[in-house]
């Protein structure tokens, strides 16, 4: 498998260099700058007046510009109301397939999208693509990952039938995606690497295409893999800067290979634009874009040490107070990034007082993102010494973990596990029971490493394995804090806090050529001005 990855990633390096990004233009959306997202090519049946913005729409989806390109597709429904396609393309931006599940009320307006084209369609290719769509929207009883299988399944017939449709290709892929990401972890990536062959095999014959470069990052957006994803990480950009979303997805493989002058230029772009959609649908609220964007952001900042810019992410997000779509990343952002900010910097007294932001966002429908600040108030509750602030938080997190379990989709459950065992580990060794901190430590590493972070987190709030060797190390065993360090890095690389712990545990161990090796890389990491939160080790004075 190793050579056929090689493969494509030489035919992505060749392949996804667009002579130029080619925009869609919708003449009656008049842009003060052309508006560019990127080139598809999807005949139908409806009235060609409405053909060009069928297509802008459709780029929209591509680009999981789910609102906007709802908001085309009904525009296209109005002008020509016997477009069956129009309603076909409501029922897709209704079906977000590497998404948490559709709220009630999407599932509903996609459904019923999903019935009218199924009364219209002139043709037997539409017929096949609106048929496979209703395959997601059937009976009420029917668990969403079995939903995602069926669309797989339909799009695979679909692509079938149609050799020469590159939708069909392209969409069949991102299905491959979508059950990937509804099934337990695969650590061959057998399916993602299915996705990515088949994708491989349309870049030379569309390279302009936003659907192509966009799926080929999430199928490469693990740790082996990421390298892979780099071409169409930067071709992505370039195929459709005007979709907030294309902007920020190549800091899912920056973040992967500690990019993270890259990844900071990405998500400020990304948070731009979605400031300027937001601006003309939602005025005065903030976007689910912009805010998953920050997050990333934030991540970057602290792998770098920019404290102060990090600092103002997070009174950025304290302002929020309503939003474009309250949809799973907005919940996941609002809660993340005042916990990294505090747990990064070992601010653990602030981050045992962190709350639940106020109500304006319905936590309930997303309790993993809830668990995030119980999680941070129960490490720094331990580490203060606030014993009974992380008693409570961690019982929070049994109790959310237990609620999790009986979701379908993603599997937040164990992620929340992880986190409830790092924590109770945490506390054990507040409470003076160091084997079972270990233990519980040890535990969680070991259950993080059989599992994938989902692409809503640039990574976990703290590595499982990174808090094992701060553990050790703090328990006076270095060079196992040192093992262990070395090993978080290679799932979680170029990160501040396993730099400096690393350089610390190998001047404890007595390897001061590695201690010095580590504290080089964190000072280039930081661009030689290291925070104060990193006092020099004894290395560095060499």
């Amino acid at each position: 498998m190793r050579t056929s990855l090689c493969t494509l990633f030489l035919a992505a390096t060749l392949a996804l260099v667009p002579a130029r990004a080619v925009a869609q233009h919708d003449h009656d959306h008049p842009h003060a700058v052309p508006e560019k997202l990127g080139r598809v090519r999807f005949p139908t049946s409806c009235k060609p007046e409405v053909q060009p913005a069928f297509a802008r729409g459709l780029a929209l989806l591509h680009s999981f510009a789910y609102g906007e390109a709802a908001r085309a597709f009904a525009e296209v429904a109005a002008k020509d109301p016997g477009c069956a396609m129009a309603q076909w393309g409501i029922a897709m931006s209704h079906f977000h397939t590497i998404w948490a599940p559709p709220t009630e009320g999407d599932f509903a307006t996609g459904r019923a999208a999903a019935q009218k084209a199924a009364a219209g369609a002139p043709s037997a290719r539409e017929r096949d693509y609106i048929a496979a769509i209703g395959t997601f929207y059937q009976g009420d009883e029917v668990p969403h990952p079995a939903r995602v299988v069926a669309y797989e399944q339909a799009m695979a017939g679909v692509a079938k039938r149609n050799p020469e449709d590159h939708e069909a290709t392209i969409f069949h892929a991102l299905a491959i995606l979508g059950v990937a990401y509804h099934s337990p972890p695969d650590k061959t990536y057998a399916r993602q690497k299915q996705a990515a062959e088949i994708l491989n095999r349309l870049l030379p014959l569309e390279p302009e295409h936003p659907g192509i470069a966009h799926y080929m990052i999430h199928s490469f957006d693990y740790p082996a893999l990421a390298e892979l994803a780099l071409p169409a990480a930067r071709a992505y950009t370039k195929i459709a800067p005007s979709a907030p979303h294309a902007l920020h997805m190549p800091s899912h493989i920056f973040t992967r290979l500690g990019m993270w002058q890259e990844s900071i230029e990405s998500n400020l772009a990304s948070a731009e634009t979605a400031r300027a959609w937001v601006a003309k649908t939602h005025p005065g609220g903030t976007s689910f874009n912009e805010l998953h964007a920050m997050d990333y952001l934030e991540y970057a900042y602290l792998q770098t040490g920019r404290d102060a810019k990090a600092r103002k992410v997070v009174e950025e997000v304290a302002k929020v107070a309503s939003f474009d779509v309250p949809e799973s990343s907005a919940g996941y952002a609002l809660a993340a990034i005042p916990a990294r900010y505090a747990l990064e910097r070992r601010a653990w007294k602030e981050a045992a007082a962190l709350a639940v932001p106020p109500p304006a966002y319905p936590w309930e429908k997303y309790p993993y993102a809830e668990a995030i600040v119980h999680f941070a108030r129960a490490v720094g509750g331990a580490r203060a010494g606030d014993l009974e602030t992380a008693r409570q938080a961690v019982a929070k997190l049994a109790a959310i973990q237990a609620a999790l379990q009986s979701q379908k989709g993603f599997d937040w459950a164990t992620q929340v596990e992880i986190q409830r065992r790092a924590a109770a580990g945490w506390l054990a060794r507040a409470e003076k029971k160091d084997d079972e901190a270990v233990a519980l430590m040890r535990s969680a590493a070991d259950l993080e490493d059989s599992t994938d972070k989902h692409p809503v987190t640039p990574g976990q709030i703290l590595p499982a394995r990174e808090q094992l060797a701060d553990l050790l190390a703090e328990l006076g065993q270095p060079a196992a804090a040192l093992a262990e360090y070395e090993t978080s890095l290679r799932s979680a690389p170029a990160r501040f806090n396993t730099y400096d712990g690393a350089a610390r545990a190998a001047e404890s161990a007595g390897q001061r050529q590695k201690a010095k090796t580590f504290h080089d890389r964190l000072m280039a990491l930081c661009g030689g001005s290291v925070p104060a939160r990193a006092e020099p080790t004894k290395a560095a004075a060499d």
